[in-house]
């Protein structure tokens, strides 16, 4: 496994510190973490909509819970203790706990999750607030700063 030093972007930049530790957490514990479990698809929906699928077989909607904690988004599910214990001649479905986290980028939003056909759907979207969208400044036309008088030259007699 390699490891990545960061220590020369947090030297050289001012104000990426999270993506470094964004990166620094990724590469750090998502092998580490479930390893692959469950599977899961992120796709593009729209210019700026996203949808997680994630195969939840064996898990119904009870089991499951999605929640947003500071800029990551978190799915879990957990078994139900069974009654009856059953004996299986083969078990090839897969329905261990587990712990899925993604992180969000500023301005991402859940608007939805729905469990169908044994997958777990959730849908986002980022919404950028009107005061980060770029914005057009007008250029005055007259050569004259914000349409301000320009000083005019005085003579001073001595």
């Amino acid at each position: 496994m390699r490891t990545y030093d960061f220590t020369p972007l947090y030297r050289a930049t001012v104000g990426f510190d999270r993506m470094a530790d964004l990166l620094d957490r990724v590469l750090d514990s998502e092998p580490a973490q479930t390893g692959g479990y469950p599977p899961y698809n992120i796709e593009k929906t729209a210019e700026d909509g996203y949808r997680i699928s994630v195969a939840v077989a064996g898990f119904s909607e009870g089991e499951l819970s999605v929640e947003v904690r500071q800029n990551a988004l978190v799915i879990s599910a957990a078994k139900a203790k069974a009654g009856a214990q059953r004996t299986y001649l083969h078990r090839g479905i897969a329905t261990r706990s587990f712990e899925k986290t993604f992180q969000l980028a500023d301005h991402v939003h859940v608007t939805g999750a729905q469990a169908e056909d044994g997958m777990l759907h959730i849908d986002l979207v980022r919404e950028v607030p009107e005061a980060l969208k770029p914005r057009q400044i007008e250029i005055a036309r007259t050569g004259k700063p914000n349409g301000t008088p320009a000083l005019e030259a005085q003579s001073v007699e001595a």
